[in-house]
């Protein structure tokens, strides 16, 4: 009970910190309602009609960039980049190619982002969390942890549900990564290393996975979502946590009186996470030792700062190969801005990673950096205003011309933040010392989940509307790019970490992960963000999938769930090379047909 408490207490404040996001995001986007002011010969557009985005390709280069600065429906609800406006007004047409290989390369490295914040600053907060609430490792693993590995497809869900016309790419997003995990990961470490899966967390996570998918399914068929469904999906995963809880509690006492029961001569055998625990301890060593000083000496204040902002191990340079290199070069820009404003608590130190001039300087740059994003900054809200040609007047707090919100137009919010938090820094920095971590150093770890939240929510934003603008002038649905482009690019450090966990001699560890993180993503995904659309003031959220993609999507996820259900069983719970082999082989038949229904190859016949 004390599990599942703490667990809705995370979910509603989650929703809180993510309707504040939202809320502001809104307040800064373009009105729906708006309508189109100009008429484009070549299109025979009205003056009151609002068209299709997709229909810009169809006109005269010159008349392109009026389109879509002037469509709202060609307006993104969020972001700091107007890519439509990039491609059609900034690049002549005989540079098109170069703008979409530019854009494609940024949406890579918004995934290396996602990647980075997830790995190196959210989950780690997120574990201090769990630690300082003493939840034990069951529901830390289903709750925290579980977010912490899904926050890129998480945020990404929750941004494209923000807006009806992106909503398929959350679909095609959470079942494509659900289709990709459950058959090239799962079918990939079954071709690595096979094993014998543990049956009955296997049995309860498909059980689970299959119904999960099961009460989506029944969503897009009814084309809506209520309020009761939507907490019912979130109440559905807090059922999944009690029974992961009950589950291990009713395992460790059968184990605890079988230990009691055995002989005492018997050797105690150990689980498997013990096992692996055992022999990671055995076989490791920590070859920092070797570059310790003989002599140690304090370090000053500048030389703690300077390190702790340097994101590059020179040992580990020196030993890695060329391509980690490569890639490190490009990770050091954005772990230096996330070190800068990202704090980050970590339990297992001994002096759980304070810092005392970092930790203090982050309390400016953190609330700091918390307010300029919430606010959106002043070159995107600027551009907005010149798009919108409803007026807009208010008497509450309003923005000035340069986009800052002003507590009654004299004093900017983000000078107040700046003061505030330089006589908290002064007050914590002569309060402290270098050596010891103060007693409320377990706050940090919550400044730190804020801010990392923040960093992976503009991330995803901008990744959703860059999706949306390639989707444009390819004329692909969203439901195609989220099951392609958007699920690889979320799913693509679980693949890797999951394939190492297998070729390390863990398949079983990695198998379960494939089954247990994608029911959180799907259920927290769309009860979240159908939630936060409620919130709003909707009765109910509007489904419109795109077509028989959707279906097809829908149905292959059941299809591989259902196969692993009868196969796995009927194998012993032996995973092959031949099964990883077929999994493979649906997942290649399912990417083929979903792109023939795409491109109209495949369609339903209407009588």
């Amino acid at each position: 009970m004390a599990g599942g408490l703490l667990n809705v207490s995370w979910v509603l404040s989650l929703l809180c910190v993510l309707q504040m996001v939202e809320t502001v995001s809104r307040a800064r986007a373009p009105s729906a309602g708006a309508h189109i002011s100009s008429q484009f010969p070549a299109s025979g557009v009205s003056q009151t009609s609002v068209v299709d985005c997709q229909e810009v390709c169809g006109l005269n280069a010159s008349d392109r960039c009026a389109f879509v600065r002037t469509n709202p429906d060609c307006h993104s609800d969020g972001g700091y980049l107007d890519y439509l406006e990039g491609i059609f007004c900034h690049f002549p047409t005989r540079l098109l190619p170069l703008a979409i290989t530019l854009y494609a390369f940024w949406l890579v490295y918004l995934f290396l982002i996602l990647g980075v914040t997830a790995a190196k600053f959210f989950c780690p907060n997120l574990s201090a969390i769990s630690t300082t609430l003493k939840l034990s490792h069951n529901v830390a693993g289903v709750t925290f942890l579980a977010f912490g590995n899904g926050a890129p497809d998480i945020f990404s869900a929750l941004v494209a549900f923000s807006d009806p016309r992106t909503a398929g790419l959350a679909f095609g997003a959470l079942f494509g990564a659900g289709v990709l995990v459950t058959t090239v990961v799962a079918g990939g470490i079954a071709i690595l290393r096979p094993f014998t899966v543990a049956s009955r967390p296997f049995l309860r996570d498909i059980v689970f996975y299959m119904a999960a998918v099961l009460l989506i399914f029944t969503a897009l068929y009814r084309g809506r979502v209520t309020l009761a469904w939507a907490l019912g999906y979130l109440g559905f995963y807090m059922f999944y946590v009690a029974t992961v809880v009950l589950c291990t509690w009713v395992y460790q006492w059968q184990r605890r009186r079988a230990l009691v029961c055995s002989m005492p001569a018997t050797p105690e055998i150990l689980s498997d996470s013990e096992e692996e625990r055992v022999s990671s301890n055995t076989n490791s060593y920590d070859y920092g030792e070797e570059y310790r000083p003989l002599l140690l000496y304090p370090e000053t204040t500048a030389q703690i700062l300077v390190q702790a902002l340097n994101p590059l191990d020179y040992r580990k340079w020196r030993t890695k190969p060329v391509y980690w290199r490569v890639l490190k070069v490009f990770k050091l820009p954005v772990e230096f801005l996330l070190l800068l404003t990202v704090p980050v608590v970590d339990p297992d130190k001994e002096d759980r990673n304070w810092k005392r001039p970092l930790n203090c300087l982050h309390l400016v740059i953190s609330p700091l950096f918390l307010t300029l994003t919430l606010q959106s900054g002043a070159w995107a809200f600027r551009r907005r205003c010149q798009v919108e040609a409803v007026e807009r007047t208010s008497s509450i707090s309003h923005p000035s011309a340069d986009g800052v919100y002003e507590i009654r137009g004299l004093f900017p919010v983000w000078a107040v933040v700046v003061i505030a938090g330089t006589a908290l820094a002064a007050v914590t920095f002569f309060a402290t010392s270098n050596s010891e971590p103060p007693r409320f150093h377990w706050l940090f770890a919550f400044l730190g989940f804020l801010t990392s939240a923040l960093w992976i929510n503009a991330a995803a934003t901008e990744v959703v509307n860059i999706l949306r603008s390639l989707g444009v002038v390819f004329r692909l649905s969203n439901t195609v790019l989220g099951l392609t482009l958007l699920a690889w690019g979320n799913s693509i450090g679980d693949v890797f970490s999951d394939f190492t966990l297998a070729r390390q001699g863990y398949p079983r560890m990695a198998f379960s992960a494939c089954f247990g993180g994608i029911i959180f993503n799907m259920l927290v995904g769309v009860g979240l963000g159908c939630l936060l659309q409620i919130s709003r003031g909707h009765t109910e959220v509007k489904l419109e999938p795109d077509g028989l993609l959707v279906w097809i999507l829908a149905g292959t996820l059941g299809l591989s769930l259902v196969c692993s259900l009868v196969l796995v069983p009927l194998q012993c719970f032996q995973l092959s090379r031949v099964y990883g082999c077929c999994l493979l082989l649906l997942y290649l038949t399912f990417l083929v047909v979903a792109l023939l229904t795409e491109f109209g190859v495949i369609h339903l016949k209407t009588v």
